[in-house]
């Protein structure tokens, strides 16, 4: 059996906690409670959410986890020293330990994330950079695994980081499983980015979001102005200054950037040769496809195979 201790502390966000239907949905399917849950705080007793709840916890005491998961608030505070202690108890006795979103700022107050790669929400990756420089910060990453110590970002990839506890512990088919009954993408990999080519375009029009969503789907096309206006059912010139008004970019640069998006899905889910991936995704060879990931991600595709590859392994 998996011993899972959750770790919760007052003005807990609910959120995380939705990875704990990773594990018991786990259970359904094993036929078996594999994965026992225990919510944890360091006194016990019930403890009160952001939301206005309260749930009932155990108290840490000496008890050893085969996983611990430490929650996050909405906001980074100092944390206890009875916290920080169990943290660091757990570092050395758990099988493995993991954070959710601000969680990790918890792991690196322990001093359990010196010299190690880890990850949190990316609105607060400079600041987890900036107060502990010893942490290697993948401030663009849904989860990182690194030795026996499991970081997730959002509060969201807490059940991207679940799906791949589960599938470490009992294989693909499993976490499949998992993710299906839960109605959810199985899974977004650790070194895919936390951000989204489409949702950061955000147009305010259903022509604009239409050009979108043809560029998406057609890839392999030219996508020139003239073919996305067209697909907008509005004159290129009135479409280019439609587009930049409502995302704040030119087409070409929107374009570019699904591309990219559209590039490194491939790298992270599969094997493909980098020619198939560049010929698939519209930027017809190797180098066009280096320059624009160099240009909006500041990295070559290579270093995002290298993540994935080692993330599988």
């Amino acid at each position: 059996m998996h011993t899972v201790g959750f770790v919760v502390f007052p003005q807990f966000q609910v959120m995380g906690l939705s990875s704990v239907s990773v594990f018991e949905v786990a259970n359904q399917l094993l036929g078996a409670p594999d994965y026992e849950i225990t919510l944890l705080s360091e006194s016990g007793g019930t403890i009160r959410t952001t939301s206005g709840f309260r749930l009932d916890t155990e108290a840490f005491g000496r008890r050893t986890f085969d996983t611990v998961i430490i929650g996050a608030g909405l906001t980074v505070n100092p944390s206890t020293p009875g916290l920080l202690d169990f943290v660091r108890f757990s570092a050395i006795h758990s099988r493995r330990i993991a954070s959710l979103c601000l969680g990790t700022f918890v792991l690196a107050e322990a001093g359990v994330l010196a010299g190690r790669h880890a990850t949190t929400h990316w609105m607060q990756a400079r600041q987890l950079q900036a107060n502990y420089p010893d942490i290697k910060v993948d401030d663009d990453r849904i989860f990182v695994v690194d030795g026996n110590i499991w970081t997730g970002a959002g509060m969201a990839a807490s059940i991207d980081l679940a799906l791949a506890l589960v599938e470490k512990d009992h294989g693909l088919e499993l976490a499949q499983g998992v993710a299906r009954q839960l109605v959810v993408h199985h899974r977004r990999a650790g070194g895919q980015s936390q951000f989204s080519a489409l949702l950061d375009l955000k147009p305010t029009s259903d022509r604009i979001q239409k050009a979108i969503e043809y560029a998406s789907a057609h890839l392999k096309h030219a996508l020139s102005v003239d073919e996305l206006a067209e697909a907008a059912d509005l004159s290129p010139r009135h479409f280019s200054r439609a587009f930049r008004a409502e995302t704040g970019r030119s087409p070409a640069k929107a374009v570019e950037s699904i591309r990219v998006e559209a590039a490194r899905m491939m790298m992270e889910r599969g094997r493909h040769p980098m020619d198939v991936i560049a010929r698939e995704t519209g930027f017809i060879d190797r180098e066009r496809m280096r320059r624009a990931f160099l240009r909006t991600l500041g990295q070559p595709p290579q270093h995002v195979r290298r993540a994935a590859r080692a993330e599988g392994d």
